[in-house]
This record gives structure tokens, sequence and C-alpha cells, in this order.
């Protein structure tokens, strides 16, 4: 059966759609991988590991625990770390998502200065983050001559994914 809890597709097909980026960065060159672009976080590496980073910092938001350091790019990490990283902390996010209600509120302190953020907006800021990114991300492997591009809306997870279940 088919999902239609607006916050399982968003956690699940943000999970998906990065992990089709990822694999489709398993083919490339290094130098492809690691090519400078004038978007994102500059290449496809760097933009990746942001989008991981984040995703974990949030978490940690979520989780009310003490933040843990942003993932520096040097030194490179290869896709299949990326892929393991990003499934640690993919797993990791959507199950404190899912512990709390989305009405609950939470501080994270940035800059010396205190937000606060229902968990709702959390969730959807981080989910539309990597929305935001993995198009980034679709362009740089579009300028490197990946052909097809790897699906990524929600509907094509829909068909892909979620109608198979």
């Amino acid at each position: 059966m088919a999902t239609s809890n607006p916050l399982d597709i968003l956690i699940m097909h943000d999970k998906w759609a990065t992990n089709q980026i990822l694999n489709a960065c398993k083919p490339l060159a290094p130098e492809q991988f690691h090519r400078k672009f004038e978007m994102g976080q500059g290449s496809l590496h760097n933009t990746l590991l942001h989008m991981i980073s984040a995703q974990r910092g949030w978490t940690d938001a979520l989780s009310g625990r003490e933040f843990r350091p942003l993932m520096d790019p040097v030194p490179p990490r290869p896709v299949d770390k990326l892929l393991k990283m990003h499934d640690e902390i993919a797993d990791e996010f959507a199950a404190t998502a899912r512990k709390y209600s989305v009405d609950d509120l939470i501080k994270r302190v940035r800059g010396g200065k205190t937000y606060t953020f229902t968990r709702g907006a959390v969730i959807t800021h981080v989910t539309t983050h990597g929305m935001h990114h993995r198009a980034q991300c679709l362009n740089m492997l579009r300028h490197v001559g990946v052909n097809p591009l790897p699906p990524n809306s929600v509907v094509e997870w829909t068909w892909l994914v979620d109608a198979q279940q």
C-alpha cells in the first residue's frame, strides 16, 4: 500500500533521492566527483558532504543533544563512505523525527542567538534543504556527462519505490 502520510513521504523520499545521487556518483572519476562548480558547495563531493553534515546537525537539534562538529571536506571521502554515512544519519534522522510530535518546540543556538522551531519546521527544512542541493547535484552530474540522470522527484519515488511496497 502506498504511503500517504506527508511526514513519511518527506523522510523516505529524502533518503532515497540522496542515495540516487550518491549512487550516480559511484562510476565517476575522482576529477569528476571533485570538479569545481560555481554552485552548491563547489563540487559534488562537497555538496553531498554538506547535506549529510547538515542533516546530522539538525538530528542533534531534534534530539536535544550537543552538536557534533560540522564535517570538513578535507580529507575527501570516497562515495562508498558517503553512502554509509548518509544511510546511518538518514536513519537516525528518521527515527528522531518520528519519535516526537511535530508540534513540539526545540531551541537551537547559532551565532550566540537562540532560535525556536517546531519539530515539523525542522523536518521540512531538512528535507527541502536536501532537495535544493540535490537539484544542484543533478546539474553537476549533467555537466560531467551523466546521462540519464538518476530519478529524484517525489513522483519518481512514488512510481519506483512507494507504489511497489
